[in-house]
């Protein structure tokens, strides 16, 4: 039972699916030429305060398309189910999320921005950089998911962040996948504290065995990053929800269910 109340449940949004034809670039040398299937998450949090939402998912119009479409760095995404739509179920409007943090800026993290203008952003300052400056297509991102956010309220932060200054929810700074990744800790009143991992890792042997995929922006960050969460993991006696793997997400009750 944790003793931060402030923080009242987690809905586990569908954010569509990613689809690699070669797995090796998740695990360079390793699942060469073996297709794979990638599970991406949204995660919508009710604070005391309000609704905070923590990446956006693929973007909603790809449901139109069955087979998905090609994005970034050869990996196709598709979605089944629009993050709108699973939001009007639980009764929640875009308009209604008060505050928003995308782990990084790849497509399947920013694909919905647009739906949450007014939002308050907590942005690593890191990573805004990347995303508006001069090269954004270098780092694989695709501005036009998230342009609308340069009107959004901003505040930048540079390494770890305590969201709403009670310790509930904690973005964690995990630089390596990309110059500003960040991974997120939530304390639920019920199972404790979770560890939601962004990118820091595409699956749970990955992690364990400090893989890095061979299109992350630092190496040696991403390795430190592994580290770093490895820690908190245990200092905190936390669980790990891996974003991307797809076993393990199948085994966690998604929207409408909510987890406490």
């Amino acid at each position: 039972m944790s003793n931060y109340a402030s923080i009242e449940k987690i809905f586990i949004l569908d954010g569509g699916e990613a689809h690699v034809d070669d797995g090796s670039i998740y695990s360079p040398g390793l699942n060469v030429g073996v297709p794979m299937t990638l599970s991406c998450n949204a995660y919508l949090v009710r604070h005391r305060e309000g609704w905070f939402l923590w990446d956006t998912g693929t973007q909603d119009d790809l449901v139109s398309e069955p087979i998905g479409r090609i994005i970034a760095h050869g990996i196709r995404g598709t979605v089944r189910r629009t993050l709108e739509a699973q939001l009007a179920e639980l009764g929640v409007a875009p308009g209604q999320i008060g505050t928003i943090a995308i782990s990084h800026a790849h497509y399947d993290h920013v694909g919905n921005c647009r739906l949450f203008r007014k939002a308050k952003w907590i942005a690593q300052k890191a990573e805004y950089e990347a995303m508006f400056g001069p090269n954004p297509e270098e780092f694989g991102y695709s501005p036009e998911l998230y342009e609308t956010m340069r009107q959004n309220e901003v505040e930048l932060v540079e390494g770890d962040h305590d969201v709403f200054g009670d310790g509930a929810v904690r973005l964690i700074f995990t630089p390596g996948h990309t110059l500003g990744h960040c991974s997120l800790l939530i304390r639920l009143p019920e199972t404790g504290s979770v560890l939601l991992s962004g990118d820091v890792a595409h699956n749970r042997e990955n992690f364990r065995l400090r893989r890095v995929p061979a299109f992350n922006a630092d190496k040696s960050a991403s390795v430190a990053s592994m580290e770093k969460v490895d820690a908190l993991l245990r200092a905190e006696r936390a669980t790990m929800w891996i974003n991307h793997d797809t076993a393990e997400s199948k085994l966690l009750p998604h929207a409408p269910a909510a987890i406490l």
